[in-house]
């Protein structure tokens, strides 16, 4: 009985350690703006504003889709454009996003929503700078459906 006791207070121990370990992860910044199901239109632009940085360093970047099987493309390319404040420095991206894999599974977990995320590289910032970010799709149909959310995260690197 005592061994027992001992062996589950050793699991829990290890899972809330787990726990803790799982969220020290130095998330700077994480939004998802919500897009209609219907379409997102190509020159609806979403804009994410970063507040100021506490602490200089370099940056993880990802762009986060979340999309329901309604979506009718295996991939989504996006344009990215950044500009960072005071300084004024800018950066544009075309990235393309592969959705579905070779057998026409979605890549993301869910069931009735997809979530997959992909990198948008390194930012160096000073403390003190902000960073917007704009995102539009630049695909041939004008009105996208399927597309629930699309958001930025971003994270300190170690």
């Amino acid at each position: 009985m005592l061994r027992r006791k001992t062996i589950g207070a050793a699991i829990a121990a290890t899972l809330i350690a787990a726990a803790v370990a799982a969220c020290d992860v130095p998330i700077v910044y994480s939004h998802y703006e919500h897009t209609p199901l219907t379409g997102w239109e190509r020159n609806d632009t979403l804009l994410f504003c970063i507040p100021p940085v506490k602490e200089p360093g370099r940056f993880n970047q990802q762009v986060g889709l979340r999309i329901v099987d309604s979506y009718p493309f295996t991939s989504i390319s996006l344009i990215v454009e950044q500009r960072v404040f005071p300084g004024y420095r800018s950066r544009r991206d075309t990235i393309r996003c592969q959705l579905v894999d070779d057998n026409g599974f979605f890549d993301g977990p869910g069931v009735d929503l997809h979530q997959s995320t992909f990198p948008l590289g390194y930012i160096d910032l000073k403390r003190g700078d902000s960073l917007c970010i704009k995102v539009r799709h630049v695909m041939k149909r004008e009105m996208l459906p399927g597309i629930s959310d699309v958001g930025i995260t971003l994270t300190a690197t170690q």
